[in-house]
């Protein structure tokens, strides 16, 4: 029997989005994302919410921005150092304290990251393990649209002003059938729209891609989350038989065929 992951409602693509460093400009690209049902994750430094440069009302009115719209926040570095170039002590308590102070801000568990200036090595690899981060995002646009195997290195599908942002849209919304599951994975920063004066690129990406049946839009600790648990079904010998340890449903395809796991039930195909 040939099983194929499927994400929630049976569906076989995925889009999410990352955005770092929580510019003013995140409050328009978060309004063009409701508006056309987009979700994602804004990786913040905490020190923006210290007291560094910012107001403490201009904290609290983004803090309850991001709250509000049910996305998710994820760690930046409290200063968005080179973690590489800090000592192995300096790393840790840089990951840890921004991990602390978001979460103290946001009233949640903050399990994800993305690399400042996109830079790491294998001391911040075992660093990020050390302090409970689940997935961190690097900066190495793939034009790939399968499940990444490590997600301590998840490599974005591509950067919005790519030159290969539509072709890989057409790519993926074209796909259909009992294809295997696809993540669509976009980046950036918010402020880069009012740089380049480009808008409307988001909008027309939001609109071409958004608001579909055929897709699931979720956050980054979201998808993690989905994938691992349906690593955790365990299949009889000869896969006719499945059962779902997890807390929430999971969905895929058995021979071509959606089959659909409440919590805790054991189903035959």
């Amino acid at each position: 029997m040939y099983i194929k992951m499927r994400f929630p409602n049976g569906v076989s693509k995925t889009l999410t989005l990352s955005y770092d460093d929580g510019p003013d400009a995140d409050v328009r690209f978060m309004s063009i994302m409701s508006k056309n049902g987009l979700k994602g994750t804004f990786n913040l430094n905490s020190s923006m919410f210290l007291g560094d440069g910012y107001s403490r009302q201009r904290a609290d009115d983004m803090k309850k921005l991001y709250i509000d719209s049910q996305n998710e926040v994820a760690c930046h570095g409290v200063y968005h150092p080179k973690l590489e170039k800090l000592p192995l002590p300096t790393m840790i308590h840089e990951i840890l304290n921004d991990r602390e102070n978001l979460e103290k801000e946001f009233d949640t568990i903050v399990r994800g990251m993305a690399y400042p200036y996109g830079s790491y090595d294998a001391n911040v690899l075992q660093a990020l393990r050390l302090c409970g981060i689940c997935y961190s995002r690097t900066v190495c646009s793939t034009g790939d649209l399968r499940i990444p195997d490590n997600w301590l290195e998840l490599a974005p599908t591509c950067h919005h002003d790519d030159s290969r942002l539509w072709d890989i849209t057409d790519r993926f919304l074209k796909a259909e059938g009992d294809i295997d599951p696809m993540l669509f994975y976009v980046w950036g920063h918010t402020y880069e729209f009012d740089r380049h004066d480009n808008w409307e690129r988001f909008e027309d990406f939001a609109a071409k891609i958004g608001n579909r049946d055929d897709v699931w839009y979720a956050t980054n600790i979201q998808i993690y989350d989905y994938i691992e648990g349906f690593k955790r079904l365990s299949f009889s010998a000869d896969s006719k038989i499945v059962h779902n340890p997890n807390s929430f449903k999971v969905w895929f395809s058995a021979d071509g065929k959606i089959v659909d796991l409440e919590p805790g039930e054991t189903k035959r195909i």
